[in-house]
């Protein structure tokens, strides 16, 4: 902007302002409005469909403007929110009827993605995580904050682990060092709303002394991090950042919690995502959530999803688990009431919050009252149930009896949003209150008297009192009575046919009127003011009862769930042996025609006979389902659900492993193999004997050799390596494996059965003992509907190969066992055919630049070709 424009004090203001936050959106209040100028009102405008306007701005210049109603805010922000932006939400800190100057402003808050507290902006069934990461040496300090909730929690690792937690908490807005950016996405990819914090913000001490200063403690010894340091330095930045943000008031975050790694199951990023956990890979689709949420409270959700991405490994708080899912089982009478009490429990955790921060409104409040009241039933049958966990919840679960009481007391059932708006503090609570009150809304009474008894006294009929914005009360008279009116009637207005006066009496009553409404406000507000801070000392109390409301939220979940999909209670027990009989995938099972049966497998592996099975069998005959199923019911089993399945022996697991399916990640430049090699890569260097591996398909990426090469390296680096011995389900194209079977004494051949009835293919979906003999590709491409002359040629083309594999042995077990390197890992050719006209083909291809050809001149090529063929 240029020096010598000479700015109007109100856009200095607004420039003053501005600079503290050049990156975020400023709403500039404005009277009834909230205005944004510049390039911020371009953005706007753009973003909320507002109209696009100028202002003045000094001599003969004019700014871009767009503004929305102030009341619009909870409407709008979000918006703004939503699309990425950070939000300056610029105030008048005075009244502006108090100053003859320029109103006094100033930035209230910033919101950011990260940092919202407003209720648009947040999804109640999902947390709202603001991140932080601090790279350290050779190690990732990383903490999350749910502002909206309390919860602080952080943890430190390598940098896939960090990346596995990023992607499990999918944070909002994610906070790193300037000058950084290159190495956080390098690591974490780019799909993150980021923000950069100076480098002073990272340091030790800076960190540590806001946390020690924040939790009011002399060390962090207590919460379990003082060893964290790059977590610590992470978790200071936040609260850095709460502070830059103005957010202040945060007497809700109550502890800093380790997120501890060894407790749970290791489920790395590729696995969430090919499991589909949390969301569907595609549109339309349906995931394991999905399935098993039922949870009726907002925490109940929240927590549920965090259970799922964090499975447990010890037999004890799984049974635990199981036992109370068990219980809602056996008495459906306390189930019922759990339900019943459950619905009338809102977002405890939340507003409770809004508590600490003092934006909690009057209805939030009664809610609260009716939550503490829903608790009581809860935690009396809690207490009484023949359950240690139960009893448990109930013990930890505080009805708060003095506040419920006192809200209930002070606060009207059914209070307006808006404190300013009055009628918020019952009768009966404060005798000031009350007689204002009186005054304030039983004055038409006094005004008919007063009406009454000057009619009496001065003979006028019809005369009338009245009030306007002008002078206020006053008394009219027609003209035909002028000459009643007393002498002390001040005369004010004169009408066509009549005259209005005022009188003393009428001004003083005015003035205890209108004074009345006002006070009635402020006594209002501080009765209100007054009940919040008492309110404010059983946030501890209340967020344990929000925490342990979701526990039994999330066990009902589970119980509803099971009932209605007819699952079953796995046993879980600290051994290698994973035998499923007669499983289910839960998710399809969901998504079949009204009618239609799931087909059910048996599945059984262990460390000493059938550690590994190698499963072939044609496309569409349900390998991938199998094998996803597999590893949904270990991991249902070990969040302390129930699971799709007649009965179920889990041998618990420490990590699950997943290579399902490749997807080209074209966009960084990988190619499917690349992809698949780095995710085999991942599984190979962090395998145990305690895990469970899925294998789908691995290799294909490439050429037939190289594909079974790898495959059966890998096959035998599992079943040899001491380190490595996982369970593992290796479901292959490639019926060569088959062979290894004779070798290695833990690996067992299975297929997925197919029949073939008048030359159809039937596909059965059972897993049975043995390799199958050969795919049915060809079929497959049949029911797609490729044309007849295609399916025809391939299938002349396969009989040929196969002919001429017979002949030279090409592909028998024992060169894949000798190495592949004598098949001279050709890629199999139909080019090899002894046919001129193919040769000719051949070299017409060949000889294309494929990457200059217009779609015209590939069609014309395509012509030529086909008159080879046909000439042929």
């Amino acid at each position: 902007m240029n020096e010598d424009i000479v700015l109007t004090p109100m856009m200095k203001q607004f420039l003053d302002l501005k600079a503290k936050h050049p990156d975020a959106v400023m709403l500039f209040r404005c009277g009834d409005f909230y205005e944004t100028y510049s390039t911020d009102a371009i953005v706007a405008s753009e973003i909320l469909g507002i109209t696009l306007t100028k202002r003045a701005n000094g001599k003969g210049k004019t700014v871009e403007m767009a503004g929305f109603p102030h009341h619009a805010l909870d409407t709008y922000l979000p918006k703004l929110i939503r699309a990425g932006k950070r939000v300056a939400i610029c105030d008048q800190l005075e009244d502006p009827k108090l100053t003859k100057k320029l109103v006094k402003r100033g930035i209230t808050e910033l919101v950011t993605p990260g940092v919202s507290i407003n209720d648009n902006v947040l999804n109640y069934r999902e947390n709202n995580f603001l991140a932080a990461v601090h790279f350290g040496k050779g190690t990732c300090g990383v903490a999350f904050l749910d502002i909206s909730t309390g919860e602080f929690l952080t943890a430190e690792g390598p940098f896939d682990y960090v990346d596995k937690l990023l992607n499990n908490f999918a944070p909002k807005e994610v906070l790193f060092e300037r000058g950084k950016r290159l190495m956080f996405e390098g690591n974490f990819g780019n799909k993150f709303f980021t923000f950069e914090l100076d480098d002073w913000v990272f340091t030790e001490t800076t960190a540590r002394e806001k946390l020690l200063k924040h939790f009011e403690v002399k060390n962090l010894k207590g919460f379990g991090v003082e060893h964290l340091k790059n977590g610590i330095i992470a978790s200071g930045a936040i609260l850095q950042y709460l502070i830059m943000t103005q957010h202040t008031q945060i007497g809700h975050i109550t502890s800093l919690a380790r997120i501890e790694e060894d407790k749970y199951v290791r489920l790395d990023k590729f696995t969430v995502r090919s499991l589909e956990l949390m969301g569907s890979m595609n549109d339309g689709g349906s995931s394991l959530l999905n399935v098993i949420d039922k949870t009726i409270s907002p925490m109940g959700a929240r927590l549920l999803k965090r259970w799922l991405v964090f499975p447990l490994k010890d037999v004890q708080p799984i049974n635990e688990r199981l036992n109370v899912v068990e219980y809602f089982f056996r008495q459906p009478d306390f189930k019922e009431l759990i339900e019943e009490q459950l619905h009338l429990i809102g977002d405890l955790e939340r507003i409770i919050s809004k508590v600490a921060v003092g934006r909690v409104s009057p209805r939030e409040v009664v809610a609260l009252k009716v939550a503490l009241q829903a608790i009581e039933p809860i935690k009396e049958a809690c207490v009484q149930a023949d359950n240690a966990s139960l009893n448990h919840i109930g013990e930890q679960l505080n009805i708060c009896r003095s506040i419920r009481d006192r809200i209930d007391k002070e606060i009207d059932n059914d209070p307006p949003l808006l404190i300013n708006k009055g009628g918020v503090i019952k009768s009966g609570v404060s005798a000031e209150l009350d007689e204002l009150r009186r005054i304030a809304y039983s004055g038409k009474d006094y005004l008919l008297q007063v009406q009454q008894r000057e009619s009496e006294l001065t003979g006028i009929p019809s005369l009338k009192i009245g009030y306007n914005n002008v002078f206020g009360y006053y008394i009219e008279v027609r003209n035909v009575h002028k000459e009643k009116v007393p002498q002390e009637w001040i005369r004010k207005q004169t009408l066509v046919n009549a005259e209005r006066y005022i009188t003393q009496e009428l001004k003083e009553y005015e003035e205890k009127i209108l004074g009345a409404e006002d006070k009635i406000l402020v006594l209002e507000t501080q009765l209100y003011t007054e009940l919040v801070q008492a309110l404010s000392e059983f946030i501890p109390a209340i967020q344990i009862d929000a925490n342990q409301i979701a526990r039994l939220d999330c066990l009902l979940s589970f119980a509803t769930a099971a009932r209605e999909n007819n699952y079953i209670r796995p046993v879980i027990s600290d051994d290698e042996v994973l035998e499923i009989h007669q499983g289910r995938h839960p998710v399809i099972e969901k998504q079949l025609p009204i009618g239609e049966k799931y087909i059910a497998n048996d599945v059984m592996l262990d460390s000493t006979t059938q550690q590994i099975i190698i499963i072939t069998g044609p496309n569409m005959a349900g390998k991938s389902a199998l094998l996803r199923q597999t590893a949904l019911i270990t991991l249902l089993a070990q969040i302390g659900s129930f699971v799709p399945a007649e009965s179920a022996h889990i041998g618990l697991v420490d990590k699950i492993f997943t290579r399902v399916g490749a997807s080209d990640n074209i966009s960084v430049g990988e190619s499917t193999f690349m992809v698949e090699m780095n995710e085999a890569a991942d599984i190979l260097n962090n395998l145990s004997p305690r895990s469970l591996v899925l294998f789908d398909e691995l290799g294909r990426g490439t050429s037939t050799y190289d594909g079974i090469s790898i495959a059966w390296a890998i096959v035998e680096h599992i079943h040899e390596h001491p380190k490595a011995k996982a369970r593992t389900l290796f479901a292959t194209h490639y019926h060569e494996l088959n062979e290894m079977e004779k070798s290695f004494k833990r690996i067992k051949n299975y297929n997925v059965s197919v029949k073939e009835v008048d030359n159809k293919v039937i596909f059965l979906r059972k897993l049975e003992r043995g390799g199958s003999e050969h795919s049915f590709g060809i079929h497959v491409a049949k029911l797609a509907g490729m044309p007849k002359s295609i399916v025809k040629r391939a299938d002349e083309i396969l009989h040929q190969l196969e002919a001429e594999n017979r002949q030279t042995g090409m592909v028998s077990g024992k060169t894949i066992t000798e190495g592949a390197s004598s098949a001279g890992g050709m890629q199999l050719s139909f080019f090899q055919l002894d046919d001129p006209v193919l040769c000719q083909i051949r070299d017409e291809i060949l000889n294309l630049d494929v990457n200059n050809l217009t779609p015209l001149e590939a069609l014309n090529k395509l012509n030529d070709i086909k008159r080879i063929v046909k000439g042929k």
